[in-house]
């Protein structure tokens, strides 16, 4: 074989469409049940169809059930979707799923318009991981967020001295962590503003749902990585456990996945401690399994500079009379908080992650 046939590069994809086309091919090729969910109002950003696939190896009704899960966050499908590919041509590691009769569970673009569009968030600038919350209960409250929101969306883009000497000042009233917590957790009142998590279940939300329905409604455990990036050191794949803030469910994830097993609710995470992320689906629509969820975050750049090109993609929404060229850079720099185009960075994410989904199969394996 050529070098260029082995390369990690071959998984990954440049726009929403080719990686859709990838997904397909190679789970087909599998021989992999498809199904595909489509979005039935929106198109993407080349007029294509969007969304959200699924594809099972396994049985329908198995017990044991390893979920991964791409494009939650839009163009962070990149790289999830890399991910996905590279485990639909990993004969070695399919193998060892069927002979432990563990069903391989891949939804890829779990945010079709974000991905296709190059948003973080969704045709209603939702943050999905803001949006899976009990919306029959009072909506969380960020109290914080209304003193934030003028400082980083300010009029004009990009910010002037003046509106980054006001940043710089509430940091340094209330703190960095204060300041990361109040602009990032979510929040349900501003609907052009940045980590809005909506008022009513997005049509992501009832997709996500209706799969799990269907395909681990039989499952006694389920192991679930939601592959992310933006946060972090560059390359790393941190291990964020977003489930239940309960002693047994950590130990479960530190014995399957390491010392390196990262919880928001304990402060020690890359992440901030959101309402609603998409994985707490499972509790709702799994109630008969063990959960074993986690959040797999690629680092890519500092993560104030992509908070920034998140602000700017932000401000872009409110301002769709910006010239052609502004908002072309500001697609393209987001998309590069996002997404590191390169080989070495690739060959991180494919190493880590199918450590992530060894460790998560021994786990289930032995469940």
């Amino acid at each position: 074989m050529s070098s260029h046939t082995t390369a990690a590069t071959r998984h990954f994809s440049g726009t929403y469409v080719e990686a859709r086309a990838k997904f397909l091919e190679a789970a087909a090729a599998r021989g992999a049940a498809i199904e595909s969910f489509v979005h039935p109002t929106h198109r993407g950003a080349l007029g294509e169809e969007l969304a959200t696939d699924v594809a099972l190896l396994g049985a329908v009704d198995a017990k044991k059930v390893l979920l991964v899960t791409s494009g939650t966050h839009g163009p962070e499908g990149f790289c999830g979707s890399g991910a996905q590919v590279a485990t639909l041509h990993d004969a070695d590691l399919l193998a060892r799923l069927e002979r432990a009769g563990v069903a391989l569970l891949l939804v890829h673009a779990v945010n079709p318009h974000g991905f296709s569009h190059l948003h973080r968030t969704n045709e209603d600038n939702i943050d999905l991981n803001r949006n899976h919350i009990d919306f029959g209960a009072p909506l969380p409250v960020n109290a914080e967020y209304a003193d934030v929101e003028p400082l980083v969306l300010p009029a004009q883009w990009p910010p002037t001295p003046d509106d980054e000497a006001a940043v710089a000042a509430y940091i340094a009233k209330h703190g960095m962590t204060a300041f990361r917590a109040a602009v990032t957790r979510g929040q349900y009142t501003s609907p052009d503003g940045l980590f809005y998590g909506g008022t009513a279940p997005s049509w992501s939300n009832r997709t996500i749902r209706a799969i799990l329905r269907s395909y681990a409604a039989s499952a006694t455990h389920l192991g679930w990585i939601d592959v992310h990036t933006g946060l972090g050191p560059y390359g790393h794949g941190e291990k964020i456990y977003p489930g239940r803030n309960t002693p047994e469910d950590l130990a479960m994830a530190h014995a399957w996945w390491g010392a390196d097993v990262f919880a928001p609710f304990a402060g020690d995470s890359a992440s901030a401690d959101v309402s609603g992320p998409v994985i707490s689906t499972a509790y709702d629509e799994c109630p008969n399994a063990r959960v074993a969820p986690m959040g797999l975050e690629f680092g890519t750049l500092p993560d104030l500079e992509v908070l920034d090109r998140l602000r700017a993609d932000t401000w872009l929404r409110r301002h769709p009379e910006a010239p052609e060229s502004q908002k072309r850079e500001i697609r393209r720099r987001l998309r590069d908080a996002f997404y590191c185009d390169n080989d070495e960075w690739k060959g991180m994410v494919l190493g880590q992650t199918r450590v992530v989904l060894l460790q998560t199969l021994q786990g289930l394996s032995k469940a």
